[in-house]
């Protein structure tokens, strides 16, 4: 039986693809801790929320939402590129994925390929088999 010509190749394209994944994976997460501190943020904002009793008070409270205020916009800014990036790593595994599956094809049409030489083999023979013994039975056999 012949080796997969392009063995090599479909290694590689799955190493490739592991990576892909890996990197969706890991966008995936970052995606989900800025979610997770959005939320926290927000929590914050909501805590805060008690009356001042005095104008340091208010001056603190102001000063506190102000500092949260700009914390999420920023969280807000990184995750629009946090979602950005976990689309680019989903297309990005896509495409790794389809790319061995292009090769993938390739060896399952080597492997019938393949087969169907070893099962033709294996009918040669057979039939050669055959041959001798018809062969070998009407020379034995009287006339």
């Amino acid at each position: 039986m012949a080796v997969f010509g392009l063995a090599g190749l479909l290694r590689i394209r799955r190493l490739k693809e592991e990576r892909a994944a890996h990197e969706m994976v890991r966008a995936r997460s970052r995606a989900s801790e800025l979610a997770n501190e959005r939320h926290q943020l927000l929590e914050q904002l909501d805590d805060h929320a008690h009356e001042a009793r005095d104008v340091r008070g208010i001056h603190a409270l102001s000063a506190a939402r102000a500092s949260t205020s700009g914390m999420l916009a920023d969280l807000e800014a990184l995750s629009l590129t946090q979602r950005r990036l976990v689309a680019e790593a989903e297309d990005a595994h896509r495409e790794a994925r389809r790319d061995v599956r292009a090769v993938e094809k390739l060896e399952e049409k080597h492997g019938e390929q393949e087969r169907d030489a070893e099962i033709r083999g294996e009918q040669t023979i057979l039939d050669e088999l055959a041959a001798r013994a018809r062969s070998r039975l009407q020379r034995e056999a009287p006339e």
